[in-house]
């Protein structure tokens, strides 16, 4: 296995989700350096190569046994970059198609660990919140790396989710968090886009950063359903509906661009950053348009 090129179904199989964000993030950091995206990993990684004749007191002699190169440690000043991290535990969460390695909330919870991961280790504070139709679940945002446990034993254990309810929801967290720090939101956003609009527009108001990481199944965005199918609602049990995806993938495809693409343009202009992800998306994507905020941040 990779580390460096890690992919959801390579690591779903893991199980302890502190090994999953570890191999993640160390993966990620040490192809940066081999990458065109170098300069990335200068300002914020917490590796550079080794040059000979240096002191070899802060050589990674881990990243050294998987990579059989020389890298450096470098501890950054502090940021005091304080993140709050937002998964949705909806029940359209838990959706996965068939050959798809995961859920839309287990890929959100390996990608949440491994963003919290990468910010403790750059010495920023990181909170999480989980939520469906209410908050679920609640971690104030510390700076310590041993908080990282606190942050994993929740998302290890995502509770099952019912309806979906982002808006009010990002409404009442908005109104919890100190001024001027970073939030990441996971989800599908799967709801009324002018609640959802609503909510992220609060985080904005109140002086705060905001990255979106919208995750969707494959077959969500291409519906390449071969067969007669029958398609069940998960925030509505009992309610289902049977069609030909041959003769509804058009009509399906032309509703979900338009939504797309209205959520693309409303966030853009409240310059709130979305990413769009599919549970097959490897996780080097996701980190990557993370470092970029936080280049801008700066």
């Amino acid at each position: 296995m990779n580390a460096a090129t890690l992919s959801p179904d390579q690591v779903a199989g893991l199980g302890r989700l502190d090994l999953v964000a570890r191999l993640v993030v160390e993966g990620f950091l040490v192809g940066l350096h081999r990458s065109p995206y170098h300069g990335f990993s200068a300002e914020f990684a917490e590796y550079r190569q080794y040059i000979p004749g240096e002191p070899i007191n802060h050589v990674d002699w881990r990243v050294f046994a998987k990579t059989d190169r020389h890298y450096l440690k470098v501890f950054a000043e502090e940021t005091n970059l304080r993140a709050t991290i937002l998964v949705d535990c909806s029940a359209s969460m838990s959706f996965r198609s068939e050959g798809s390695a995961v859920t839309k909330a287990e890929y959100a919870r390996m990608l949440a660990a491994s963003l919290a991961y990468l910010l403790l280790h750059q010495n920023d504070a990181v909170g999480l919140e989980l939520f469906d139709e209410s908050r679920l679940a609640s971690v104030p945002a510390k700076a310590v790396r041993r908080h990282l446990f606190r942050l994993l034993a929740p998302l290890s254990k995502l509770p099952q989710g019912r309806g979906t309810s982002i808006g009010p929801v990002l409404h009442q967290v908005a109104e919890r968090l100190p001024r001027r720090g970073l939030v990441i939101l996971f989800s599908d956003l799967l709801d009324d886009p002018d609640d959802v609009i609503a909510g992220l527009k609060h985080f904005r108001h109140r002086g705060h950063e905001v990255l979106v990481f919208q995750v969707l199944d494959p077959r969500e965005i291409d519906f390449d359903y071969r067969h007669d199918s029958r398609f069940e609602d998960l925030e509505a049990p009992g309610e289902s509906l049977r069609l030909d995806p041959a003769q509804a993938r058009a009509a399906y495809l032309d509703r979900f661009e338009a939504w797309r693409s209205g959520l693309r343009r409303e966030l853009r202009s409240r310059r709130i950053d979305l990413v769009e992800l599919s549970t097959d998306t490897p996780f080097d994507r996701a980190l990557l348009a993370y470092l970029s905020r936080r280049r801008r941040m700066r």
